[in-house]
């Protein structure tokens, strides 16, 4: 869930709020690019927020969005797709080309952007249907094209004739039978999902940095007073006396934290984990001493020798020692952020690839 949409419907769902922005989308990229396909960036009169890569592109872009703003009635203050040379015209080192689409949202959308974004946060995923060539309001569909929200009739596109979305990019320009050309924006919920038991300092500082991170976190302790009573918009507190269970009731392909305030709490937690399929990360934290006991113990009550070696203790980058917890915190969700990016590599291999008899030219 991106500080665009946060920032977004902030924006839109005031009372008595008049703000107009323009949204900005990394539409399509050739060669190398500041930012990936779908990354946005919202622009106002007076602000801006998220990041399309930074550089002379996003100058540029906010310059347009700006001059959008400032424009009369008219289509080119809808809505523009724009290509933009990042070597000859920018001179920017990545040297490829980007097209960026600008779509203006003003307070009548925001019932549009909260529907998607509680989908988000459902952890459910949605595709954005956007007109390029004209103003009809932008649609949302799921997985298998099916319409969600907005217009009642969706445009013939090649990809929605498909049994499934599901495999396309995350943001394509496609052209309907007449010819016009659509931006088909995939708004993905975050896949990564930690499980962090432990309210303690070092937990409370690995919560702060991955607040800013595409990730969910389902923070857990038994002592409710522990929480702060502020959370990030992807962080869920949970005070339960049977954190065991919560462990079985995890989905398959989540990663799993464990900093208790109490080692046998740690322990008993360790081998529910150990002893359940499906797990993408396991990590304790503790010295090599720790890891020596526990792994020791953990033997004796059955969990095999192979299974242990999946248990990462001590936790963090190689090379990282500082104790503090705002330390710790940065190493570990650097070490996160290393595991999910290799899972969603993985993924996106065995996805299979349907660009090729999708895209048509821009």
């Amino acid at each position: 869930m991106g500080n665009w949409l946060d920032a977004l419907t902030t924006l839109i769902t005031q009372p008595a709020q008049t703000t107009t922005a323009i949204l900005v989308t990394v539409a399509q990229v050739e060669g190398s690019g500041p930012r990936e396909p779908g990354a946005k960036m919202v622009v106002t009169a007076v602000g801006q927020f998220d990041t399309i890569g930074g550089g002379h592109l996003e100058l540029q872009a906010v310059r347009i969005a700006r001059e959008m703003l400032d424009e009369g009635l008219s289509l080119s203050r809808e809505r523009r797709l724009q290509r933009f040379s990042l070597g000859p015209s920018l001179g920017q080192c990545c040297g490829g080309v980007v097209h960026l689409a600008f779509e203006r949202v003003t307070p009548a959308a925001a019932d549009y952007f909260s529907f998607l974004q509680r989908r988000l946060r459902a952890a459910e995923d949605s595709w954005r249907l956007v007109a390029l060539d004209d103003a009809t309001p932008p649609a949302l569909c799921d997985g298998d094209g099916e319409r969600l929200h907005g217009p009642g009739r969706l445009p013939t596109l090649p990809s929605l004739s498909t049994p499934s979305v599901n495999a396309l990019g995350a943001c394509l320009v496609l052209r309907d039978d007449n010819g016009k050309r659509w931006l088909l924006d995939a708004c993905l919920a975050t896949r990564p999902l930690l499980f962090l038991f432990g309210a303690g300092h070092v937990g409370a500082a690995i919560v702060r940095v991955l607040g800013d991170l595409p990730c969910r976190v389902v923070w857990i302790d038994e002592r409710e007073e522990m929480f702060p009573d502020e959370l990030p918009a992807n962080v869920r507190a949970e005070a339960t006396d049977t954190p065991e269970a919560i462990v079985d009731g995890a989905p398959a392909g989540s990663s799993f934290l464990v900093m208790t305030h109490n080692h046998a709490l740690d322990q008993r937690l360790s081998a529910q984990i150990l002893q359940r399929d499906g797990v993408a990360w396991f990590g304790l934290i503790g010295s090599k001493s720790k890891r020596m006991q526990f792994e020791h113990r953990l033997h004796e009550r059955g969990i095999a020798l192979e299974r242990l070696a999946d248990m990462v203790c001590p936790i963090g980058i190689p090379g990282i020692v500082g104790k503090e917890p705002a330390v710790i915190a940065a190493s570990v969700a650097a070490q996160l952020l290393q595991v999910w990016e290799q899972i969603a590599r993985q993924q996106q291999t065995a996805a299979p690839q349907l660009h090729s008899q999708l895209v048509s030219p821009i």
